[in-house]
């Protein structure tokens, strides 16, 4: 029984020596920001490729999305003492940090605060994108961009097709962008 207490105690030391260095990682970790091309424009994504969005409500230096708000929208956060990192595509001069109401760090960029879109999951999906007319994803160039995924595809489908068709009148249509999934 004694070796048995003993072997589960050091378990558990070795347990929480990895759990504290896991922890300790984490909060030392770099926040990056990157560009991708959708929407018809290079756009900001975290380093998993989830698409970042600003809130139009939301003045510089003002953060408006709080409480229930953030669990839809949660801001792209940077660690105490960390920096965020610019990959390719980024002016890195122009990613900054706004304090928010609860003292924590948020990332942003040109001065907008980022945020991500709870239903992005994978990478490359902008679910997001003109959600209640306030939320749109952040280009390269440090504006928003209000093209919706439908409408990046009929433009550079139509842009396609005139290329190949020139000369000929093209019966494409465009269909407005359809409403925003979810409702708060």
């Amino acid at each position: 029984m004694r070796t048995f207490s003993r072997g589960l105690a050091a378990l558990t030391l070795v347990a929480s020596v990895v759990a504290g260095a896991a922890l300790a990682a984490g909060s030392a970790s770099v926040v990056t920001v990157k560009s991708t091309n959708a929407l018809g424009a290079k756009i900001l994504v975290n380093a998993h490729g989830l698409t970042l969005y600003h809130y139009m409500d939301e003045s510089k230096g003002r953060i408006d999305c709080t409480g229930s708000c953030e669990k839809f929208w949660p801001p792209l956060l940077v660690p105490a003492g960390a920096k965020p990192a610019a990959g390719a595509g980024i002016v890195a001069s122009k990613l900054g940090e706004i304090k928010r109401p609860d003292g924590k760090l948020q990332v942003t960029y040109f001065g907008l605060p980022l945020y991500l879109f709870a239903a992005d999951t994978k990478a490359g999906q902008t679910k997001g994108q003109g959600f209640d007319h306030s939320w749109y994803a952040v280009t390269s160039a440090g504006s928003v961009t209000k093209a919706t995924s439908a409408t990046a595809k009929a433009s550079s489908s139509s842009t396609a097709s005139s290329s190949r068709n020139s000369g000929s009148s093209s019966s494409t249509s465009s269909s407005s962008p359809a409403p925003a999934p979810y409702n708060y």
